[in-house]
C-alpha cells in the first residue's frame, strides 16, 4: 500500500457505519487495522520519527 493512501474516514458498506479515527489516532488504519498505517510502518522500519499520514 502506498504511504500516501491513508483514510481518515471509512464508510462500511456492510453496516453503513462511518468509521472515524479513535482519539489519539490519525487514521482508520491506526484505529481499526491489525497493523499501523503505511507511513508509521515505514518510519518503524527506517528508524525515523513516525509521521502518520503525512503529519510530521
Amino acid at each position: 500500500m502506498p504511504t500516501d493512501a491513508c483514510w481518515f474516514f471509512y464508510d462500511c458498506h456492510h453496516c453503513g457505519v462511518k468509521l472515524r479515527p479513535l482519539s489519539g489516532d490519525c487514521c482508520v488504519f491506526c484505529s481499526f487495522a491489525d497493523v499501523p498505517c503505511p507511513p508509521i510502518q515505514e518510519a518503524q522500519q527506517s528508524g525515523s520519527p513516525s509521521g502518520c499520514c503525512g503529519a510530521g
